[in-house]
């Protein structure tokens, strides 16, 4: 919830000196209420602030004094969000409706507000509300003592909905226990929780990949993907929606089929997956991580593969072993590796 300050009332007051026996009105002017603000910090990476405290409440102005002095203008409240959030408004009744579903972005009308991309973008989010008039600006020749004043104006509020959309120049798509958290960790300086069951990852984790001449790109390790996630099944539409950001897409596959999974028919499942989530996502470019190649049957099932795919770019690694990385770093530093001035 956001609440922007009021407005500071405008006060009635006349001059009152001992030598002054007409001294006329000298009421101030109220101030203005604080505005709410979203900025972007690099140096936020997450949104659990806003978990434990979920107001930004801004400070009123004061009121107006004597002697024409003004309020003091309300202070601002302002949010710090990591970039690529997106804020969204929704009413009192949308929150009630959310408060039953499994996810508050599901079901409900959501209007988007704002995409804060970058370092430095910030937007008003709720307005401070503007001071009254004191008396003495209603004076006039016809109307010397004046007792008129008006009130400040509420400051603007509403209930917002902020969703973190990880940025990265490359995101890593596949089903769980492919690699991907293994194969982030080998690349970057990442340190993502692995483990062999579904679901390991929770969250995107997104590391740094760094090539030579100053060069470097961000990966991101997108949590397992499974059937039906662009119908929400599993964790789905949590996870699809951060891989809108990625220039390129990585399908990480357990080329061995350890998990008892075919790699042909994971690819061809995920590619419609993405599809059937956002027609626009499946133009991305994209090419194919042959993962787990240190395995029995691998080798096999990548002939098989080649067949199937023979116009996609795939990269054999093994992310345990470290075989394969080197070209992989080649492949990522070509197609999305930045410089400083880029």
């Amino acid at each position: 919830m956001a609440k922007a300050g009021d407005g500071g009332n405008g006060v009635v007051s006349f001059r009152k000196e001992k030598f002054v026996p007409r001294g006329g009105p000298d009421g101030g002017d109220g101030a203005l209420g604080g505005d709410v603000i979203i900025r972007v910090d690099r140096n936020t990476d997450n949104l659990k602030s806003f978990s434990y405290d979920p107001k930004l409440l801004a400070k009123n102005g004061g009121h107006g004094r004597s002697y024409k002095r003004h309020g003091k203008n309300g202070n601002e409240a302002i949010g710090r969000v990591p970039p690529g959030t997106v804020i969204y408004k929704c009413s009192a009744e949308t929150v009630k409706q959310a408060a039953d579903m499994e996810r508050s972005d599901e079901g409900v009308d959501l209007e988007p507000v704002a995409d804060l991309l970058n370092e430095g973008d910030e937007i008003v989010l709720c307005k401070g509300g503007t001071g009254g008039k004191g008396n003495f600006k209603f004076r006039s020749a016809v109307n010397q003592v004046p007792e008129e004043f008006t009130l400040g104006t509420e400051g603007e509020g509403g209930i917002y909905y902020l969703e973190l959309r990880r940025i990265a120049d490359a995101g890593m798509v596949g089903f769980p226990n492919a690699g991907k958290s293994t194969l982030t960790g080998a690349l970057s300086a990442a340190e993502p929780k692995i483990g062999s069951y579904p679901f390991t990852t929770l969250a995107p984790t997104v590391g740094v990949v760094e090539f030579g001449g100053y060069k470097r790109c961000t990966i991101a390790d997108i949590p397992g993907l499974i059937e039906g996630a662009s119908e929400n099944r599993g964790l789905g539409h949590e996870f699809l929606r951060h891989i809108t950001r990625c220039q390129m897409l990585l399908f990480v596959v357990d080329m061995a089929g350890s998990e008892g999974r075919d790699p042909i028919v994971d690819v061809e499942t995920l590619r419609t997956e993405i599809k059937l989530y956002d027609p626009e996502l499946s133009k991305f470019p994209w090419m194919v991580v042959a993962n787990k190649m240190d395995l029995e049957t691998a080798e096999e099932n990548l002939e098989m593969f080649r067949l199937r795919f023979p116009k996609v770019e795939i990269v054999p690694i093994s992310a345990e072993s470290g075989e394969g990385l080197d070209g992989l770093r080649e492949l990522l530093c070509e197609k999305v590796g930045k410089g400083p001035k880029d």
